[in-house]
């Protein structure tokens, strides 16, 4: 594994959007790789992630779970005879996205914590405030 990134299966599961029954699922239904380690000490990398939001956007575009295994067992053997020897993969960076407001978003990288509820509450309510619509605050200038 050459990106040292490791999630547990809730850490995994949350930034997937599944269930952590959804992620083992999928690895006992081979559209995932098995995690490294075992036992206590099974963890997941990067790729196992890309994998999920794969399936899931193939789910999303109305393929069953058959065709999803289908199409990635023939991706994994495509990319596996197109790699060089020594290729470095592209670095891939995660990024949450929060809703603050109408139209208002915040991405933050997931190598920062984020600030408690209470204080995202906070921002949301300033961003409400201050950042009203267009046509919204003509009225109010009047």
């Amino acid at each position: 594994m050459g990106d040292e990134t490791r999630y547990a299966i809730g850490d995994l599961s949350d930034l997937a959007g599944v269930s952590r029954r959804t992620v083992r699922y999928y690895v006992q239904e081979d559209l995932l790789p098995a995690p490294y380690g075992v036992g206590r000490g099974n963890h997941y990398g990067r790729e196992h992630l890309d994998e999920i939001l794969r399936v899931k956007a193939l789910q999303e575009a109305g393929r069953t779970l058959d065709e999803i295994r289908t199409l990635l067992h023939q991706g994994r053997h495509r990319r596996m005879a197109q790699m060089p020897e020594a290729a470095e993969p592209l670095p891939r960076t995660l990024w949450r996205r929060l809703t603050l407001a109408s139209g208002v978003e915040l991405h933050i990288s997931d190598e920062l914590r984020l600030p408690s509820q209470r204080k995202l509450q906070e921002l949301a309510s300033w961003c409400r405030t201050h950042l009203a619509r267009a046509d919204e605050r003509e009225d109010t200038d009047d």
